[in-house]
């Protein structure tokens, strides 16, 4: 299962993924860090960016911190 490293950036004025040089991912997310709203929006933005279904995005490290380490795939 192919894993990806996302820094996020919350309050921000928009919803979007970028992908860096570097081959890592920032997320702006319009939602505030509580009760895993920006988690939950985060999800929903990278099914979006990679074509899969939510129930296939997966945070494995960071669930509460700005670096996370997420996993795309079965």
């Amino acid at each position: 299962m192919p894993t990806i490293q996302v820094k996020v950036k919350t309050k921000s004025s928009s919803n979007r993924v970028l992908k860096n040089a570097d081959g890592t991912y920032t997320a702006y997310l319009t939602q505030p860090p509580v009760e895993g709203k920006a988690n939950n929006l985060l999800v929903e933005l990278l099914s979006k960016e990679f074509g899969v279904a939510k129930s296939f995005i997966r945070i494995i490290k960071g669930a509460h911190s700005k670096n996370k380490l997420i996993a795309i795939g079965e």
